[in-house]
């Protein structure tokens, strides 16, 4: 696995990259509030059958960190960059593996380019209201709805260390699968100076996501797309009625819940790999050996070690 950077518009985008460059290309995109760190296990997994790319969405991880007046924090924003990243690494078709905040940037990249969308694996990354927990959504929605001292401290919640852990661990049966390093990075990175912004303008723009699920939806029942929805069916955050949920315009998809939460990957890394890989290997029809060994992806700039 080969950690990259990318100038992307001016800006420095952090990937990881596994696997041989033609081979089918697998697209991961994080949630909030970490990065690529959370595919660590998963590239590795996935990279001796896929061209797999794992990049840190702008304001997370170790891709660049504008201020909000430098940049448009807002999904349509992020989407721009990873669009971007994808056309300068050569990526034209692809699969995508959402979760998280990475769903509503793979949807906009399906929504304006649905011919470069091979499958779609969705980690509790919801495309449906259904499975929006209310205890956990509505405080963002009044936050969104009315910017200001009443209805921001809530929302700050999020952004503290107990609550960042509790994404890892909650609905999770043995917490000590759990590693402890993944909620002291993505926390040592939500406190640089002026993070904080930068997510409560995202989460002021989260509602725009939830406005492009017609559109999201219909582009499910026009293309028919091959959908894996694997849930942590535990999750707090988006529920097992939001996997359930892509069977209504997708009556095709393959569902499967797990016993654990929001961050499955910690937990299940075994399960969810052996599900992706039977259902990609169904979506390309890939023959079982392994690529030659002097295939190697594209030379590109490494990321400086210090």
């Amino acid at each position: 696995m080969h950690h990259r950077i990318a100038k992307v518009q001016g800006l420095r985008v952090f990937y990881r990259e596994a696997g041989f460059a033609d081979a089918p290309a697998v697209v991961l995109l994080h949630g909030f509030p970490t990065s690529s760190h959370m595919f660590r296990h998963l590239i590795p997994a996935l990279a001796d059958r896929y061209h797999v790319i794992a990049a840190d969405h702008i304001g997370f991880g170790y891709s660049s960190m504008p201020s909000t007046s430098e940049f448009p924090y807002t999904f349509e924003s992020l989407a721009d960059v990873t669009a971007a990243l994808l056309d300068d690494l050569g990526v034209d078709r692809f699969a995508m593996y959402v979760q998280d905040y990475g769903a509503p940037i793979g949807w906009r990249l399906a929504l304006r380019s649905p011919q470069r969308i091979t499958a779609i694996i969705t980690q509790n990354g919801n495309a449906y209201t259904d499975g929006f927990v209310r205890s956990f959504w509505d405080g963002l929605f009044a936050y969104a709805a009315a910017p200001g001292p009443d209805t921001e401290p809530p929302v700050r919640a999020a952004l503290t260390l107990a609550s960042t852990r509790w994404q890892y661990e909650n609905g999770v049966t043995d917490p000590t699968l759990i590693s402890p390093d993944t909620w002291t990075l993505d926390q040592a990175l939500l406190d640089r100076p002026g993070n904080d912004e930068i997510q409560l303008r995202l989460f002021r723009d989260y509602p725009s996501n939830v406005d492009l699920y017609p559109r999201l939806q219909e582009y499910f029942r026009t293309s028919q797309v091959p959908v894996l929805a694997v849930w942590g069916a535990r999750d707090e955050i988006f529920g097992p009625d939001g996997a359930q949920a892509f069977q209504h315009d997708l009556p095709h998809a393959e569902i499967h819940l797990l016993d654990t939460g929001h961050f499955a990957l910690e937990s299940h890394l075994e399960v969810i790999t052996g599900y992706i890989r039977g259902f990609l290997g169904q979506v390309f029809a890939e023959a079982p050996s392994a690529a030659p060994q002097q295939r190697q992806p594209a030379s590109r700039q490494e990321m400086p070690t210090a």
